[in-house]
């Protein structure tokens, strides 16, 4: 289901104004920029690290950016810039990570299998959304099939399981700031993602179905 409706901004302020009269699809196209930018940084980090799990990081990402650029365009796309900083945070975070030296090499067994685990995850999300991928919170079509039978955000659990393994994998006081405040505004993210869908009648009947967010049992 689709609202061919832009999502308004409340009015606070000049900054809230204006954003809110920024063309959606113009928003999408800024917003894919900016994640090949940050994926091609990476990328280059990854090249020139000393760590041999370092290309497991490219996995996730290179995943988000290709759904990102693939995406099926929207007009029902919210058009708070709060929602949009979170969204970019969330996003940018992950991306920022820096391959630094493996340093719990007994453990690394787990980081791998966590990192594997959480891309097949993500991967089976992505697949079920196809081209209704996307950053910023918006309306793409509501999904309720494959994992989305067993938590509303299957593919930001993916995400979890990945991070928590590249922390393994490449341990570092900045990747733990870049993954906190990463997921700090992802969770923030999520509940703007689903103030925007609960106002789909059938977002409120898959919300009544699936009482979990993200981990079954806790959140």
């Amino acid at each position: 289901m689709t609202i061919n409706a832009a999502i308004p901004a409340p009015d606070q302020g000049p900054l809230d104004r204006a954003f809110a009269r920024a063309n959606p699809r113009v928003l999408d196209r800024i917003e894919q920029g900016l994640i090949l930018v940050l994926w091609l940084a990476l990328v280059n980090r990854v090249a020139h690290s000393i760590n041999g799990y370092a290309p497991l990081v490219l996995i996730s990402e290179t995943a988000v950016m290709a759904f990102t650029l693939i995406r099926r365009p929207t007009q029902n796309i919210s058009l708070r810039l709060g929602d949009w900083l979170l969204a970019i945070a969330a996003t940018a975070a992950p991306l920022m990570i820096q391959p630094g030296l493996d340093m719990f090499p007994m453990i690394a067994p787990l980081g791998i299998a966590l990192v594997l685990l959480g891309n097949v995850v993500q991967a089976l999300a992505k697949l079920s959304l196809r081209r209704s991928f996307g950053i910023a919170p918006a309306n793409r079509g509501v999904k309720s099939d494959g994992l989305y039978r067993f938590v509303r955000h299957p593919m930001y659990a993916g995400y979890l399981a990945v991070h928590i393994g590249i922390m393994i994998l490449m341990p570092s006081l900045l990747n733990l700031v870049l993954y906190t405040i990463g997921w700090w505004a992802q969770i923030l993210r999520l509940r703007a993602e689903e103030a925007l869908l609960s106002q789909d009648p059938a977002y409120q009947a898959f919300m009544g179905k699936v009482r979990y967010r993200l981990v079954p049992g806790v959140f």
